[in-house]
């Protein structure tokens, strides 16, 4: 049962996206976001169906925050972590005063489906006040466009992992050409980014 409190709690949300060496960069940022961030969490992994649910488990088991393979229908709350289900589009709607989680089966984006654009899209029509993107180590430009459209019609933080920790510097180099940020930064530096940007209930 979600409190009315709960609903009303933060006006933010975290939007992460990665893919290639994604699941091992995970594994350190996640765990080091606290159990009462003020936020809810969105992850787009580039993964096939089948892999996802075992990912939001192992998440689950080595942090903090609570972390599940997102269920159509979820309501996103503070102190959640909804990862997307491998080969279907994961989006935030807005129904009445709170957020679910809708998927999709349309076609790949970008080549790939979960595609972190649509999400980032789909938060441009969001409630929440503020958007904390994160963008983490994978090949092409997948979030990229996404989140200029996004910083269009929201108040915008985003942040880029570092080439020195990034298995493929695809994803983050694209953010960073395209002046979303002026450099990348370790996934250390990214957890404490979004803790402050977000707080803690």
């Amino acid at each position: 049962m979600i409190k009315a409190d709960e609903i009303r709690a933060g006006r933010k949300i975290v939007a992460i996206a990665s893919s290639t060496g994604g699941p091992k960069a995970l594994q350190k940022l996640i765990p080091l976001l606290p159990a009462s961030l003020n936020a809810p969490v969105m992850i787009v992994q580039h993964m096939p169906a089948g892999f996802t649910e075992a990912l939001a488990g192992r998440l689950n088991m080595l942090s903090p925050i609570a972390v599940k393979e997102a269920a159509d229908g979820d309501v996103l709350i503070p102190g959640q972590v909804y990862l997307a289900r491998g080969g279907r589009h994961m989006k935030a709607v807005k129904s009445g005063a709170r957020h679910v989680i809708r998927y999709s089966d349309e076609p790949p984006r970008e080549g790939v489906r979960p595609c972190a654009n649509y999400m980032y899209e789909s938060l441009a029509g969001c409630g929440y006040d503020e958007v904390v993107c994160a963008v983490l180590t994978g090949m092409g430009a997948d979030g990229t466009v996404g989140i200029k459209n996004l910083k269009l019609k929201k108040k915008t933080m985003v942040f880029a992992q570092s080439e020195a920790t990034c298995t493929v510097y695809g994803m983050p180099r694209s953010i960073v050409a395209a002046g979303l940020v002026a450099r990348g930064i370790s996934l250390e530096q990214i957890a404490q980014e979004i803790t402050k940007n977000v707080g803690v209930l």
